[in-house]
């Protein structure tokens, strides 16, 4: 729904087949569509490149298809470049939705080498097309499990990207998930507790329900975390099935990606960005605003550079946010 007078930038879809997402374990095609904005009056010639990483249960598309009642984010750009308050940039959308609803963004060999696909693959096929981004004029952004694949990034790949915006990335793993085990187990449980029957049983479903998509999450970052190629699609959770007691090195596997704990020793790696953005909600219900915290206590007590927000709200609905972090990006992109 567009709130603007100015004019519509253009969106283009590129269709690529990758080589990095070759061989998943769940079977997904390696023909991914990246949506591609650019702005009204411009070619993508010389913009920084932004990429949008989406969240849990969708692909980037999404974030350009229609929406009701509010914008989508090629809306979102239209007026905040129309209105003056950003540079133009060039977004990319890139879809990487998999059978386990969603993705973190990180090699995996059941989902894919997603790191490899973005940065090896999507990059240079958007960048080639339309002469956008480049070395120090890219930047990564997303919510939630897409915000964990922006702070993710932004660490492990200072060299790729030059700045980075979290919006309620996954943080503090121990409050994130550890209490959500219990709900789990007790589904998988009425499945003789077997990832494969339920796998089956939810993939025949006809009407699916937030507790399908909460267990299938939590498959999902398993075969994110700590996958195994043995098991059934590759996924092993942390916990054992009859008592939810944490078995230490399949848990330690899961923290060895957890942003709050990789902060400490990739806060180097920060150093290099020219921005580095993240908040998060008061009220977040999953409890990641107080991982989020630790990420910025850390790079304070680092006197390492980055801009850091809390706002009174929830997890849920906050692509407002986008109003903040993007102009922020586009500002450290263009200098």
């Amino acid at each position: 729904m567009r709130k603007t007078n100015h004019p519509a930038g253009t969106i283009y879809r590129l269709t690529l087949d990758s080589k990095a997402l070759a061989g998943n374990l769940l079977g997904d095609p390696t023909t991914r569509i990246v949506d591609v904005y650019i702005p009204a009056g411009h070619t993508g010639e010389n913009l920084p490149l932004l990429v949008d990483l989406v969240g849990y249960t969708a692909g980037g598309p999404a974030h350009t298809a229609w929406k009701s009642f509010t914008e989508n984010v090629p809306e979102r750009l239209d007026r905040l470049i129309g209105d003056g308050k950003m540079a133009p940039v060039a977004v990319a959308f890139p879809d990487c939705f998999s059978r386990l609803g969603g993705n973190q963004y990180v090699n995996s060999p059941v989902l894919g080498n997603y790191e490899d696909f973005l940065i090896d693959e999507m990059l240079p096929a958007v960048e080639s097309k339309f002469g956008c981004g480049g070395q120090g004029k890219r930047g990564v952004f997303g919510k939630s499990s897409g915000g964990f694949g922006a702070l993710v990034h932004a660490m492990r790949h200072s060299d790729t990207w030059s700045a980075a915006a979290s919006h309620s990335g996954d943080a503090g793993f121990e409050n994130l998930y550890l209490a959500g085990f219990p709900d789990i187990l007790m589904a998988l449980a009425k499945q003789g507790n077997s990832i494969e029957q339920w796998m089956n049983a939810f993939e025949a479903k006809l009407k699916l329900d937030g507790k399908d998509t909460h267990v299938l999450m939590f498959l999902c970052q398993a075969a994110s975390f700590d996958p195994d190629p043995d098991a059934y699609l590759g996924i092993r959770l942390p916990v054992t099935l009859d008592t939810c007691e944490v078995i230490e090195d399949r848990w330690n596997n899961w923290l060895h990606w957890d942003p709050a704990v990789m902060v400490k020793t990739h806060a180097d790696s920060i150093t290099k960005l020219k921005g580095f953005y993240l908040d998060c909600g008061t009220e977040d219900q999953y409890a990641i605003l107080y991982g989020t915290r630790r990420i910025h206590k850390h790079l304070e007590a680092q006197a390492i550079a980055h801009r850091y927000e809390e706002f009174p709200d929830n997890h849920s609905g906050v692509d407002y946010r986008m109003d903040v972090s993007l102009p922020y990006l586009a500002e450290v992109l263009s200098k």
